[in-house]
């Protein structure tokens, strides 16, 4: 019995090391036990008993932890203090390979880069390259959204106060809402856009009134979602109707491809950020933060579970990347033939060429691209998410990914490929497994095999064991796959002899 403490102060920094490693919160813990076993979870107070060495487990209950974690339950009883160490700054989203610099190399001469001299530079830069205003202010956002990694709690906290944290939300519940904060209704009848050809699906007149055509009513998940987002836009900018005709005018079908003026319009930047300001507004009045995050890891993160909700599979993808406990995500949004109208990267995957523009020459062993390419499935029923294991070496050695993608279709029933998916090193690394060994493997097998390549048994079980305790059950089901290589662009194809689609 003496050696009791000590044994309950080395099992109780074991198991806080690797909550924290994997981002679990005292009550996610609690949680992910009670979905192993109700009758033995232990409640959140006895884990923090636990981990400050006030008290010891049971056998039971130690099983249940080392469950969880993917461990045996002598590995929390050893006198050894063989724990992951505490997880490190994350690395910055965006690598030196991308930007072309030096890893926090300064901007010099300094004064070539104020505000003054960028506001008159910028507007012709844009111009001689042909990037419009809008894009050029997409990929501004898209840097800011990566670097703050998807966390912005002043808009999760409006969000949550005009909602509730209720989950699911109905049409019904979301109409009362949306009366309450002053935002009227009125339904159009096949209202069309300035063009004459498309059919406008919402339209904002200020101070207070949305426009939406009736047709949405038949598409429930989506009318959600510009109720949400209108919503935002009146909760979040007192409602006075700036916001870009791009949005505001809810085009159906709304065609990617379309030709824009190049260079920089006065708005161009404030509309873009409205715009993003609001859809994670919506995304966080549909899905709040804690009730969504329990929710994944009830479904195992099912993007199909979007159903339950009433909610778009887009919206499910996105809020992953914000409110999931491990910070390396990815997201795209990709439209035939490859525009890239959505791009998340907190994980720095190197990007194929192209942000909201034609990829000239992607790779076309990429998710994205490999379903764009096939084109959307015959029948309906056929519709179902796909994952593959990938790994890419762009220039800092390989790094390996797991993706999991769905064919779909927005509010104008235009196909379009969503893909969601994670950088598998911190994971494995908070793990204590050899990740820079496992991926090198992983590499050199599908080089050996022309692009593709059966994991190893030991990959296998350490992206199970990952899968398990991230509880990510596409993640299982593309360990059993062959892993594929993937390159930014087909331009730069790693293999001897490059892959069929190689431009």
């Amino acid at each position: 019995m003496a050696a009791l403490p000590k044994q309950a102060h080395f099992l109780g920094a074991k198991l806080k090391s690797l909550r924290k490693r994997h981002g679990f919160t005292l009550d996610e813990l609690s949680a992910r036990c009670v979905q192993l076993e109700v009758a033995t979870a232990p409640s959140t107070s006895y884990l923090s008993m636990v981990e400050n060495g006030k008290r010891t487990p049971s056998a039971a209950v130690l099983a249940l932890l080392a469950q969880v974690f993917g461990k045996d339950s002598a590995w929390f009883l050893n006198d050894s203090l063989d724990v992951p160490g505490a997880a490190p700054p994350p690395a910055s989203p965006i690598p030196a390979t991308a930007t072309g610099l030096a890893s926090g190399m300064p901007l010099e001469p300094a004064f070539l880069f104020s505000k003054g001299l960028l506001q008159a530079a910028l507007p012709e830069l844009l111009a001689q390259t042909g990037t419009s205003g809008r894009h050029f202010a997409q990929l501004l956002i898209r840097v800011w959204q990566e670097t703050r990694q998807n966390d912005f709690p002043e808009i999760e906290r409006a969000a949550e106060a005009a909602g509730g944290r209720r989950m699911p939300l109905s049409v019904e519940e979301l109409l009362e809402i949306c009366k309450a904060h002053g935002l009227r209704l009125q339904w159009s009848q096949a209202e069309r856009a300035p063009d004459g050809q498309t059919l406008l699906r919402a339209r904002y007149e200020a101070p207070g009134t949305l426009v939406v055509n009736r047709r949405m009513n038949q598409r429930p998940e989506r009318l959600k979602y510009e109720l949400a987002f209108f919503l935002g836009h009146q909760l979040l900018h007192g409602g006075d109707g700036m916001i870009s005709p791009h949005t505001a005018s809810g085009i159906l079908g709304d065609d990617m491809a379309g030709p824009e003026r190049p260079g920089m319009a006065a708005q161009d930047v404030l509309y873009a950020w409205r715009d993003f300001e609001c859809s994670m507004f919506a995304g966080a009045l549909l899905c709040p933060r804690q009730p969504f995050r329990q929710f994944l890891l009830r479904e195992a993160h099912s993007v199909l579970a979007c159903h339950k909700l009433g909610v778009t599979p887009a919206v499910v993808m996105r809020r992953m990347t914000a409110v999931s406990p491990y910070r390396h995500w990815h997201f795209f949004d990709g439209y035939p033939p490859g525009y890239l109208r959505a791009v998340y990267r907190g994980n720095g995957i190197a990007l194929p060429w192209g942000n909201m523009s034609l990829v000239p020459d992607p790779c076309p062993r990429w998710a994205v691209f490999k379903l764009l390419n096939e084109g959307p499935p015959s029948r309906k029923a056929d519709n179902t998410p796909t994952s593959q294991i990938s790994v890419m070496d762009a220039g800092a050695g390989p790094r390996l990914y797991c993706c999991h993608s769905l064919h779909t279709e927005d509010a104008g029933h235009a196909p379009h490929v969503l893909s969601v998916g994670i950088d598998l090193a911190p994971a494995l690394e908070a793990q204590g497994l050899p990740a820079a060994d496992l991926i090198a493997s992983v590499a050199s097998a599908c080089r050996l095999g022309k692009g593709q390549a059966q994991l190893s048994p030991e990959v296998q079980r350490a992206l199970r064991t990952v899968a398990q305790v991230q509880n990510i059950a596409w993640l299982a089901d593309a360990a059993a796959r062959p892993a594929t290589l993937i390159c930014p662009r087909s331009g730069g194809c790693p293999l001897p002899s490059p892959c069929p689609g190689h431009r």
